[in-house]
Order: structure tokens, then sequence, then C-alpha cells
């Protein structure tokens, strides 16, 4: 009977206990549900919940860096605590290299969609136990696996170059860095993760003293970004497509002068000279047609099924530009959580939170990084000064199939009928009458003229305009 009666009393605590915690979390649901930003602005930016502006400088070279903004891979981040292993999460990297240098050989834990925002590049990565060689310009895209060996050369003629890149850290390790870099070429800074095998190990896999060996790993103390000389005349064509020519230009100068590394690299990745391999080029989006057009700006979105490398990663990519005062009408993005970055002009970012709520509505402009979670509906709107361009990344490389609530080819339109008109309380007729007002689909026109010229007021006010 005791024991009996210390199991019920047990029981009894326990479901008081249940309880009380249920209470208080339905408590702290209702109130979420009666707030809108204020609730979850100190988990964001003090400008906007969904804007990224929190920097980490993850490389810092003689010839260039590497910045990173970490992202989120849905509302459950800020709601439920980080979780660095959630699927879908991306981040956000920026290189930059002066004219003439090296992004040394490395691998990431971490995918990698590259933008070339500015200059020209060449890179060359590991496909199919191959080395492979592309040149980039402004506009291409290019996937690297996780996992796969590459570099980056900067070609353009005195011009720095600029990548945007997407990363994903679905898979990462999940580590304090937004990424794990293991560089391949190295020395003292970077130090190479052949510096972790005994001297006996890799002298007996390069097949040299251990003199060669220990001169060979001290040679690089310049930093992952670095000066090099200008390329031997006539090998772009001949390494086009593969092969190990690239070693046996860097055995020439200053960064890799020991014979040794092509003899390891071959070893280690099983390459062997010409060998050639067929990789898809990279995708430029500026020599495409967009995918939507009209007199107030146009979109592009690429997915699997417009470049194939997108699939594995399971990234797609996107770049709008809007017109002077015009919109990306309401939408909502029903496979994808959707990260931007602003390449030119000025505008502003509006999403809503599923209580009906504003979530954020702020201004934005170029160099700003933001991101849209799943399901939430929201718009982008130029400023009346001038063009709004931005592109950016989406956490899903199947096709998106936005969902436009505003506009000609929107659910209102697609939907009209009793049973909708029932749902916002008014008649058919009063619910047409509003729908088919707007003409336009997508990218909508700017305000009418009264509302235009008091925003534009507003923003001459803003830039410190005095008009006569």
């Amino acid at each position: 009977m005791k024991m009996r009666f210390q199991l019920w009393l047990w029981l009894l605590v326990s479901l008081w206990a249940f309880t009380g915690v249920l209470g208080d979390h339905r408590e702290r649901y209702r109130e979420r549900e009666g707030k809108g930003e204020e609730e979850w602005e100190e988990k964001g930016s003090k400008r906007g919940l969904f804007i990224l502006d929190k920097w980490e400088k993850v490389v810092e070279s003689e010839g260039g860096e590497v910045r990173v903004v970490r992202g989120f891979g849905s509302p459950r981040d800020h709601w439920s605590g980080f979780d660095a292993t959630h699927k879908g999460l991306l981040h956000i990297g920026f290189i930059s290299m002066d004219p003439k240098t090296l992004f040394v050989p490395q691998y990431l834990d971490a995918g990698l969609i590259l933008f070339v925002r500015r200059g020209e590049a060449r890179v060359g990565w590991i496909n199919k136990d191959s080395l492979v060689e592309r040149k980039l310009k402004m506009g291409d895209v290019v996937q690297i696996p996780a996992g796969f060996t590459f570099y980056i050369v900067n070609t353009g003629a005195g011009q720095r170059l600029q990548i945007i890149c997407g990363i994903d850290a679905s898979e990462s390790l999940g580590l304090a860095n937004p990424y794990e870099a293991f560089y391949l070429g190295g020395g003292t800074f970077p130090k190479s993760v052949l510096a972790g095998f005994d001297t006996k190990t890799l002298a007996t896999a390069l097949n040299v003293t251990f003199e060669e060996v220990d001169t060979f790993l001290g040679a690089h103390s310049r930093g992952p970004i670095v000066y090099v000389t200008d390329e031997p005349a006539g090998r772009e064509k001949k390494h086009r497509d593969g092969g190990l020519g690239f070693l046996d230009s860097l055995a020439e100068q200053t960064i890799f002068p020991f014979k040794p590394l092509k003899n390891m690299l071959s070893w280690l990745l099983g390459i062997q000279d010409n060998n050639t391999v067929k990789t898809p080029d990279p995708y430029n989006l500026y020599d495409r047609d967009p995918g939507f057009r009209n007199n107030y700006g146009w979109s592009t979105a690429l997915d699997e099924h417009d470049y194939k490398p997108l699939k594995y990663s399971d990234i797609g990519v996107y770049i709008v530009n809007l017109a002077a005062g015009s919109m990306m009408a309401p939408h909502v993005n029903p496979r994808a959580t959707e990260y931007g970055i602003v390449l030119g002009g000025s505008g502003r970012i509006q999403v809503v939170y599923p209580n009906g709520t504003t979530a954020m509505d702020a201004k934005v402009s170029q160099g700003d990084v933001f991101w849209i979670p799943r399901y939430f509906p929201f718009c982008q709107l130029a400023s009346l000064s001038g063009p709004f361009e931005f592109f950016g990344f989406t956490t899903s490389a199947r096709r998106n199939y936005p969902q436009f609530l505003l506009g000609r080819s929107s659910i209102l339109k697609t939907m009209l009928g009793p049973e909708l008109a029932a749902g916002f309380g008014v008649t058919e007729s009063s619910l047409r009458d509003l729908v088919d007002a707007q003409n336009e689909e997508v990218i909508l026109p700017s305000w009418p003229e009264p509302e235009r010229k008091r925003e534009k007021e507003g923003e001459e006010r803003e830039r410190g305009v005095v008009r006569n």
C-alpha cells in the first residue's frame, strides 16, 4: 500500500509539473501571437529581424580577405535556438582578391556556389579524380562540392576580384567557425593538412628525403591569399580541361618551389598527367534571357533543370532588377528559405509574420544581406532614386513556384469566388473590383502619383536634398 501511495504521488507531481510547463508554453505562444517585430528584435539585427549584418573575417592575407555572414535555416533557429546541423543552413561569403593573387588549394567541409560579382578568375577543382579549370567572368556561377580541393586565381588585369559565395553548411562539422578550411597548399601559414603526418610517412609517400619534406612544408608563410608572378604564355589552352599544368606553373614560382608538390598531389588524388574530364561549364546569369520581364523590371531563377550541378548542392540561384519605384509583388516561397544580397541601388524589404503582423520593414542598400524564411509573406520595393538589383540563393534546387498574393497572376485572382469573398467578409463583386484593378503581374509599377510624390520627398529629406 505504501509503494502504491508513493507511485500515485509521483504520478500526480509529474502531471502537475507537465501541466505547468505546457501552460507556460501556451502562455508564451499567446504572448507571441499578439506581438510583432519587437518580440524577436534581439534575435536579429537592430535594423530588422531578417537583416544579416554580423560579419566575420575568416581569412585575412596579404592579397585579400574572406568575410562571412552567418545565415539561418528556418525561423526555428530563432525560436528554439541556433542549430548548426539544421538542413538547408546557408552562410553568405564574400571573397575579395587583389590582382595577380592566388587563393591556395584547399577543401571545405561545406559546399560552395560561387558567383563572380566583379572581375575575372580562373578556378581549378577536382572533378571525378581529375583536375579541371574554368575561366570565370562577371555573372558566372559555378558549384564546388564539399570535400573537393579547389583554388582560385585572379586573372583580371589590374582589377580586384569579388566573388559572392553560397556556403552550404548543412553537413559541416558544426564547430565554432562558419566552415572549416583544410589547406592542402601551405607551410607555416596557413598550415597544410599534410603537416599532420609524420616526416617518415610523407617521405615514403613522396619518394623524397626527410630534408626535402621539411623544406617543402616550411616554404610558405604568406597566408591563404598570396601574390603570384605572371603565368607562362600559352598555358591556358593546354590546361583548360584538366591535367596538372597548374602545379608545374606553381613549381616555377616562389609559393611552392619544390617538385615534390606535384608528386604528392598526384599520389593523393590519383591524377595522371594529360588527364582530361568533361565538366559542366559555368552558367552566366547575364547571358540568358530573364525568366520574367516587363516594363518595371526583370528576374531570373536558376535551378537544377537549368544548371545540373545545383542538384547536388540542393541550392538555387536568382537575380532580380527592379526599376525605380517598382516592386516585386508580395509572395510566398513554398519550398525554400531565401537569402539576398543587394548588388546595387536601394530599397525596402517587407516581411510578415504568420499572425498577420509586420515582422520587418527595413531599408537596404548596396552590400546589405537579408533572408526570408520559407512560407513567410514578403516583398521587395525599389526606392524612387534608381534601379534596385539584388542577387541570392535559395535552400532548394527544385523549382520554387513562388505563390504571388497580389497582382494579375495572384492567388487572389485565381481563387476569386464566393468562398474567398466570404473569407474577407465582403461581397464577391466588390472583391472582384478590387482584384481586377491591377493589370500587371509579378513586378508591379510604382505607387499612384500623389503617394509617389510624398515618398520621393521623404527620400530626399533623408538624403539632405533641399528644394527651393
